[in-house]
């Protein structure tokens, strides 16, 4: 089992990019391993979990919750660069066809 999850490793890619400057052995967490992420209760006399461990993990979700968010901020900013760029094109387009009526339309 430990080989296919080995193996698996080898395989995913970085959801963060190229220009992340987290190290090669940094690999993001999957949901799934938030879902089955259990914590090590506190020593003797002292109820709950270890609270190091867990504001630890919670800092891990944060930074990659941020990657995520930015990561979807960079990629709607392009979409609205394209699309504006595309009504721009289409309005030049529409000008150029009422300014010519002769013309007809291109293929």
């Amino acid at each position: 089992m430990r080989v296919f999850f080995r193996r698996a490793g080898r395989r995913q890619r970085s959801v963060l990019g190229p220009t992340c400057y987290r190290s090669a052995a940094y690999h993001p967490l999957r949901p799934w391993q938030v879902r089955q992420r259990r914590f090590r209760s506190t020593p003797l006399g002292r109820r709950g979990l270890d609270p190091q461990e867990v504001g630890e993990f919670l800092d891990r979700v944060a930074g990659d919750l941020a990657a995520v968010y930015d990561a979807l901020a960079r990629s709607r900013r392009e979409t609205d660069r394209v699309k504006d760029a595309l009504r721009r094109w289409q309005s030049e387009q529409t000008r150029a066809r009422q300014a010519d009526p002769d013309q007809g339309p291109r293929r």
